[in-house]
């Protein structure tokens, strides 16, 4: 990556990093920060098993939700930079609540945090700012529901309108099937977030996650990427918060590349700007190629998971000065990020059972592993008094290489999982078929 613009003087002060956040992702980014030479110390709030395995990094125990005590700390800690990583922090107003401290935060406010925390209100904004989406019926009942259902003769999604960590989607194969979605949903799984249902035309196409860094008028894009939603091989099985990705996507074409920042992510911006909404953070753009061109499945607040820790392996150690800029309001507009000539692919190792009911606790056993252009970013652990370390979540590690190819990538990634080991691991054998051209045909 370089940066194609003079780094000014405010830039400089860049020691101390607070990361909030307590997965892979997280542990990603703090991974890719601590290669500038300028910061000394990252400080992760809450981290996890993993967090402090990279250097540079240490764990703070505080609660975020106590805010002023929050602030206090950092503060004292003299931090520089804050970058927080999950929605609901986000959705819960706490960049607006540290910018107002006079901290620098890469996150956007709790009003354009709502592009992700209400499906409903994100499908309304593309309406208004004319964004090429699916169709959508947004719904308060289960009669009204069922109404549209019933009455629909095109194959529909169903979807709980807040957060739902990635797992209020459903991609029902019949009506009665989107009945019991709606079903579920309304009675109560996702709490809060299944009091509106948005009801959505199903679009046929891959799927592809376009990041863009956004200084709340400009914004610079990271390597795309596709990722694996469903929990079984096929693309079979419930919804996840993802299963394995890889990067860059090769669909994604200049030419498709162009008809989204044009149709897309500029549209995005104007029409947040428009809405007095000043957009200090990722937004990522989650895509569907279809027939008639790329469609917007759904926005986010923040970056992908398991995505980021995909992408984060691919920046230098400019990467921070790109958050900082973004927190200032300081893209110039000539950045340019030049990655490697490598390409890089993630496996999730989970716990048994997710993403429904599993059983945490177990130690995790890592044998002879190749650590070459290798990394493994724990997602869902902790440690235990005498320092073991063991599953504490359902997605438990990122396993993520980079190589020439993507056959190579995954090849790694699958050799160094036979080298893992806790009790109930689960994890995909077919991340990244798409582009992997030695995966047995048939699969």
């Amino acid at each position: 990556m370089s940066i194609n613009s003079t780094i000014s003087k405010n830039l400089i002060n860049l020691e101390n990093i607070l990361i909030i956040g307590n997965g892979g992702r997280e542990n990603s980014l703090a991974w890719a920060i601590q290669k500038n030479e300028l910061v000394k110390k990252i400080y992760l709030v809450p981290g996890n098993g993993g967090s402090e395995r990279i250097e540079k990094c240490e764990r703070i125990d505080i609660d975020i939700n106590k805010k002023n005590e929050l602030a206090e700390k950092l503060y004292l800690l003299k931090i520089d930079l804050i970058v927080i990583g999950p929605e609901i922090p986000l959705a819960d107003g706490l960049a607006d609540f540290l910018r107002k401290k006079d901290f620098k935060v890469f996150g956007p406010g709790k009003d354009g945090a709502k592009l992700e925390y209400s499906k409903s209100w994100a499908k309304e904004f593309m309406e208004d700012a004319n964004i090429p989406t699916a169709k959508f019926w947004k719904v308060k009942s289960l009669e009204e529901a069922k109404e549209i259902i019933h009455a629909s003769t095109i194959p529909l999604v169903v979807k709980a309108d807040g957060l739902a960590s990635g797992k209020g989607v459903f991609i029902p194969d019949s009506k009665d099937e989107c009945f019991r979605a709606a079903e579920i949903i309304f009675n109560g799984k996702f709490g809060n977030s299944g009091n509106v249902v948005v009801l959505e035309e199903k679009i046929q196409g891959p799927e592809v996650s376009v990041f863009a860094l956004c200084d709340g008028e400009k914004f610079i894009l990271l390597p795309s990427a596709q990722d694996h939603k469903r929990l079984n091989e096929n693309d079979k099985g419930p919804n996840t918060g993802g299963m394995g990705a890889y990067s860059p996507a090769p669909l994604l074409t200049e030419d498709y590349l162009n008809i989204i920042i044009k149709e897309i992510i500029k549209p995005t911006i104007v029409e947040l700007n428009k809405k007095n909404i000043d957009y200090k953070g990722v937004i990522y753009f989650g895509l569907m190629i279809t027939r008639s061109g790329p469609k917007v499945i759904e926005y986010n607040c923040r970056f992908g998971d398991p995505e980021c820790q995909t992408i984060m392996p691919l920046m230098d150690q400019n990467f921070v000065f790109l958050l900082e800029k973004c927190s200032m309001g300081n893209l110039t507009g000539d950045e340019v990020i030049n990655t490697t000539d490598k390409v890089s692919g993630c496996v999730i190792a989970t716990s048994g059972g997710y993403p429904n009911q599993y059983k945490t606790g177990f130690p995790i056993k890592i044998g002879n592993i190749d650590s070459n252009d290798f990394q493994i970013f724990d997602s869902g652990t902790a440690q235990s008094k005498n320092g073991e370390l063991l599953t504490n979540g359902g997605r438990v590690l990122s396993i993520v290489c980079q190589d020439k190819d993507f056959d190579t990538v995954f090849e790694k990634a699958y050799k160094n999982l036979k080298e893992i080991y806790f009790d109930g691991i689960y994890f995909r054998n077919d991340i990244g078929h798409q582009v992997r051209k030695n995966f047995p045909k048939g699969n």
